[in-house]
């Protein structure tokens, strides 16, 4: 079975930091893009930062030059490293894996059961 498993989420204080990690495990070949969602309170699940196989991180201008997303391929692991938090970065983030293939040639698109954030002041 596949499936995505995070950790590092908790309090923190305005301006500190938390790093997320999300490893995917199983019999997994390859994931092509792997992310990073929060939900807010009172919000839909919103996009905070991608990364594909080829690099190229991309990020919701919120979290532009705060946060920083990374991928270690040989672990299956993603980092969400997120730095001068904020209030307003408060929710339950969730990493999510898409066109991951398993050893057996299937194509999945996994969440993850999302782990809680909180910046208070």
């Amino acid at each position: 079975q596949v499936q995505l498993v995070e950790s590092g989420g908790g309090l923190a204080q305005v301006g500190g930091s938390l790093r997320l990690s999300c490893t995917a495990s199983g019999e997994i070949s390859s994931i092509n893009t792997m992310a990073w969602y929060r939900r807010t309170p009172g919000k839909q699940r919103d996009l905070v930062a991608t990364i594909t196989r080829a690099g190229g991180p991309e990020y919701t201008p919120s979290v532009k030059g705060r946060f920083t997303i990374s991928r270690d391929d040989a672990n299956n692991t993603v980092y969400l490293q997120m730095n001068s938090l904020k209030p307003e970065d408060t929710g339950v983030y969730f990493c999510n894996a898409d066109r991951l293939i398993t050893t057996s040639g299937t194509q999945k698109y996994l969440w993850g059961q999302g782990t809680q954030v909180t910046v208070s002041s």
